[in-house]
């Protein structure tokens, strides 16, 4: 990953930061150095792993997508999902289609500034606690209340991932 910041990027993170503004919910914007891994984007922000708020953009159908919600310490149950949206098959898209239908690329996704308003899945872990969700560019995040983070997206909150397993992810 650059340290600089491309005019995309940049576009990016002005989307969301005026989405977050938009949205009324109490919030700090925090940048960062370059990461390589959860744990250190959690050591970077002052969270924990868990802590972290990965917006996933899933494909439902054609022309049909959500985001799901997924604490760093989780991962989508498919299953869980599925049954939950009541549908058979659930995909993500590729990085290419992920821009578009989002406006953001990958790694820097979030439901505040996207291009398209698609609806909100929020695990249930993501509720009573702050977190850290991104911001739409690479090394910034908006650290927020969980419970308003749900509220300002209108999300809808469901039981829809697993706990990793992951020993460095649970310290």
């Amino acid at each position: 990953m650059s340290e600089q910041t491309s005019p995309e990027q940049s576009d990016g993170a002005q989307r969301a930061a005026a989405a977050l503004a938009a949205s009324g919910i109490e919030h700090t914007i925090r940048t960062h150095g370059p990461v390589r891994s959860l744990e250190e984007a959690a050591e970077a922000r002052g969270v924990r792993p868990g802590d972290i708020i990965k917006t996933m953009v899933v494909r439902r159908g054609k022309g049909d997508y959500v985001f799901v919600l997924v604490p760093g310490d989780r991962e989508i149950s498919w299953p869980k999902l599925r049954a939950h949206l009541d549908v058979n098959r659930l995909s993500m898209p590729d990085a290419d289609k992920a821009r578009e239908v989002t406006g953001y690329v990958r790694g820097t996704i979030t439901p505040f500034g996207s291009t398209h308003p698609w609806p909100v899945i929020a695990d249930a872990a993501v509720l009573g606690r702050e977190v850290s969700i991104g911001a739409g560019a690479f090394s910034t995040a908006a650290t927020a209340y969980g419970d308003d983070v749900v509220r300002a997206l209108d999300a809808e909150v469901a039981d829809v991932t697993n706990r990793v397993t992951n020993s460095v992810v649970e310290q």
